[in-house]
This record gives structure tokens, C-alpha cells and sequence, in this order.
């Protein structure tokens, strides 16, 4: 299939993201590709674009993706990273191999990524939502007072148990290699469609990260005498008081990423990228 729209979606604050972005607008403009910009931090100009373009080109590091991500729920419009931050974990370009690589999308010489999302059901409308979206993880976690809470977490409506610590997390695959990994949970493969329950800090309570079915329903119920917390992908933060549970099951939707590498690199850029920068710049070339 032709491709005919494409949008390119910077990071603000990197200083060189919009630069790059209007390189790579004009070279597809030069191959008669529609294209159109917008910043990854402005989602009442971003989302209105997305539909019905073939692809974006998103321009920062994995927090980028992220936002895009969450962004373009519902229409699952693939995404190519171009990486300007530090991991790059589900980035696919560096920056300076981006215009020279960029023609093979243009011919259809990449493979789709498809990646589970988390659907997160809360206890009162935020920003006018019901559920809301997450790539990553939703953790519910203690506020700024440091002091445990006790979350009552249930598996499909069977009581699990009742962590008492600085809060529970729900990962996706592509979120076990971020605080998951962080809190000493376990890496799932990419495309896997599995949950991950990961308590955070336990005290005197169940210690073990749980690989559960991506079929299961979890279910959060917060207990505690000061602020709590959701906070989903690290960068979406909705205040939670005593009594308040919200429901983390597999979104019907999925992130899409455009590869031009092969599957297996996942495994050896996560490698490298797990032993030192230097070692992860030195397998990417």
C-alpha cells in the first residue's frame, strides 16, 4: 500500500528533535508524502491528526513513544522511534541513520510490532474518561507522605491478598523492562500477551512478582490514612483516596511499531543496554 500521510512527532525539549523532524517533513514532502508535525507534549493538536495517517515517525526516547502511544488509542496507527533519549528500548533508529533508512518504510521493507496496552478502569471520570490507557504499567503506589498503604488486590474477583508497602504495579511486556525491571521483576518476550503483578517495597506481605494471563482482571483496592496514587507509564498521575479501587485488564487495543530489525535484536540490544551504554551504542552499529 502506498504511503501517502505520514505525521512526525518531536520531542519539545530535546533541542535537536524539531530540527530533525523538519529534515525528515521535507524529505518526505520530496517524495510527494503528505506530512505534518506536531509536539509529542500537545495532545489536543497531536490526536486530532493521527487518524488516518499511515504512520508516525516519533522523535525522543521511550517516554516519547509512550505518550504517542497512549495517543493514538484508538486507530492503532503504526509508529517508527527514532531514539534521542538514553534506552531507547522500543525506539528503532538513531538519529543520524533516520533519512537513510526512512525509504525502506516507504517500500513496505519493515515488519509490524504489535504490543499489548493496559485498559485501567477508575473510580471516578478523569479528564472526562472512565478508563484510561496505559503501554507500560499503572501502578498504585503511596503519595508524597512516606508511609506504607495496604492495597486488597483481587485476580478476577478472588481475593489474592493484601500488600502493605509503597504499592502494586501491573506491567505490560514492554513495561516489565522499565520499574518493573527496576522493582526486580522479571522481563517478558515483547510480544507477549501476559500481565505482570509486581508489589513495590512489601512489608511484612507477599514479596513475589506474579506473571499472570493477559486474559485476567485485577483488581486494586486501596486502603491507607494519606494521599495515594495511579500513575500510569510514569507520566499520567490521578490522586486516589482510602476506599477507592480501580480494574487493570489487557486493552482491546495494541501499540503498533514499525521494525526495520530483525526480531531477535530485542534480545541483544536488551543485553547491551542492561550491561552499559557504550556497550549498547557499540551492538546498534
Amino acid at each position: 500500500m502506498a504511503v501517502t500521510r505520514v505525521g512526525v512527532v518531536y520531542h519539545p525539549k530535546v533541542e535537536s528533535s524539531r530540527p530533525l523532524a523538519e529534515r525528515l517533513a521535507a524529505f518526505l514532502g520530496e517524495r510527494q508524502v503528505q506530512t505534518w508535525l506536531a509536539s509529542a507534549w500537545e495532545e489536543e493538536a497531536l490526536r486530532p491528526q493521527i487518524e488516518g495517517s499511515d504512520f508516525l515517525l516519533c522523535l525522543g526516547g521511550d517516554g516519547t513513544l509512550l505518550r504517542v502511544a497512549r495517543a493514538a488509542v484508538p486507530w492503532a496507527v503504526p509508529i517508527l522511534g527514532v531514539n534521542q533519549g538514553r534506552l531507547g528500548f522500543i525506539t528503532e533508529l538513531r538519529p543520524e541513520e533516520a533519512l537513510k533508512r526512512l525509504p525502506l518504510l516507504l517500500d513496505g521493507k519493515s515488519w509490524m510490532d504489535e504490543r499489548a496496552m493496559l485498559a485501567v478502569k477508575l473510580p471516578r471520570l478523569h479528564q472526562g474518561q472512565a478508563t484510561v490507557w496505559a503501554l507500560n504499567d499503572a501502578v498504585v503506589s503511596r503519595g508524597a507522605i512516606a508511609r506504607i498503604i495496604s492495597v486488597e488486590t483481587r485476580i478476577d474477583g478472588d481475593l489474592l491478598t493484601t500488600y502493605r508497602g509503597d504499592g502494586v504495579m501491573v506491567a505490560t511486556a514492554t513495561g516489565s523492562t522499565g520499574y518493573n525491571l527496576a522493582a526486580a521483576g522479571p522481563i517478558l518476550y515483547p510480544q507477549s500477551q501476559d500481565l505482570v503483578l509486581t508489589p513495590l517495597a512489601p512489608h511484612l506481605s507477599l514479596s513475589n512478582t506474579l506473571v499472570l494471563s493477559g486474559a485476567c482482571t485485577v483488581a486494586l483496592h486501596v486502603r491507607t490514612d494519606h494521599q495515594a496514587m495511579l500513575s500510569l507509564d510514569g507520566q499520567v498521575h490521578i490522586t486516589l483516596e482510602s476506599g477507592d479501587a480501580i480494574e487493570v485488564s489487557r486493552s482491546p487495543h495494541v501499540a503498533r511499531f514499525l521494525r526495520l530489525r530483525p526480531p531477535g535484536d530485542f534480545y541483544r540490544t536488551l543485553t547491551a543496554r542492561l550491561v552499559s551504554p557504550g556497550v549498547a551504542e557499540a551492538a546498534e552499529k
